[in-house]
């Protein structure tokens, strides 16, 4: 049953009052941190991108820190809810999937992305697993080139560079 997360539609891929993007939909695979997905929100908000979380989520989405890390940004997201990865990707069939993972040999700047296409992320917790990354949706592993010894970057940081990214290639247009 369809839900609201802000002003938007929750679980059903469907329409929202917000403007279609012209950027790829960022995905967040069983998120753990309200903060984190709280300034998801926010650059949801501020670049037009689509934000869908799969649950089981790790906070309550009226979390005050979700709100507080959001700020007033909830309702110009667009963020859906859906309640597994199988049915997050039915709802975008011709998607192409780019999992965002630490170890890979193409980095995020090597692909042409599409305004279809979905950047996948991990739990904080924890990389994409290896059942998941097999999914015959998964169209490709990046990844975000970091120093040496270092274990990964903060889930929304690297949205942030993901989303910028596609943006960038496209000219930063703006609007539908």
């Amino acid at each position: 049953m369809p839900g609201q997360v802000g002003g938007t539609a929750k679980g059903d891929g469907g329409t929202t009052g917000q403007p279609t993007s012209r950027l790829p939909h960022l995905m967040f695979f069983q998120p753990r941190l309200p903060g984190n997905t709280g300034s998801a929100v926010r650059l949801a908000a501020v670049t037009g991108a689509r934000l869908h979380l799969i649950e089981p989520l790790g906070f309550d989405l009226d979390e005050p820190k979700l709100r507080r890390a959001g700020l007033d940004y909830h309702d110009l997201a667009t963020v859906e809810v859906h309640p597994s990865l199988d049915a997050a990707l039915d709802a975008l069939p011709d998607a192409r999937v780019f999992a965002f993972v630490t170890r890979a040999s193409t980095v995020y700047t090597e692909v042409v992305y599409r305004p279809d296409d979905v950047l996948l992320f991990g739990p904080e917790t924890s990389d994409l697993s290896d059942d998941l990354l097999t999914h015959p949706r998964i169209s490709g592993r990046v990844t975000i080139p970091m120093l040496p010894q270092r274990r990964s970057l903060n889930l929304a940081n690297a949205a942030s560079i993901a989303i910028y990214e596609t943006w960038r290639q496209i000219g930063f247009v703006r609007g539908p």
